[in-house]
């Protein structure tokens, strides 16, 4: 195994990281596997070094059930109402919806799906534009964007 990345999130599994990998590089683009590697003696899958939007990951295999919690989450920058709407419908899909942007995926790695702007709004000088925005955002499950914008300029 080779880490490119100073710091590599492992995400654990009890016996799904191939699934799990294969499921996240379907879902996002600029994803790809990179390597597995199984257990010489049974040919079990012990690892799955996979990239993410181009961010690299390992899953994990540790034979136990652990689970994933809120403490952890992974955020998606959507550029678009339709980018959003489709990651959100991919990773819903045996997962469940939670509120202001999260989700819990089917293999229990929570997610926040957010728009781009969300960066700019928050860099904004103007606290009222803020709060505004965040008044709309707490009242949604799946973010829309164009409340959003309106919100944050006070339409």
């Amino acid at each position: 195994m080779q880490l490119t990345q100073r710091i590599t999130p492992f995400l654990s599994y009890n016996n799904q990281a191939d699934e799990a990998a294969d499921f996240y590089v379907s879902v996002l683009p600029d994803s790809k596997i990179i390597r597995t590697v199984t257990n010489p003696g049974n040919g079990s899958v012990l690892t799955v070094e996979f990239q993410m939007a181009g961010m690299n990951f390992v899953a994990l295999n540790v034979g136990q059930d652990w689970k994933f919690t809120e403490a952890i989450s992974l955020a998606v920058s959507c550029d678009s109402q339709q980018e959003l709407d489709a990651l959100w419908e991919k990773l819903t899909d045996g997962g469940r919806e939670v509120q202001c942007g999260w989700l819990q995926d089917k293999f229990g790695m929570f997610w926040q799906v957010v728009p781009s702007q969300l960066g700019e709004w928050l860099k904004s000088s103007d606290p009222q534009k803020i709060q505004r925005m965040f008044e709309a955002l707490w009242q949604m499950t799946k973010l829309d964007i164009a409340v959003l914008q309106k919100a944050f300029d006070g339409e």
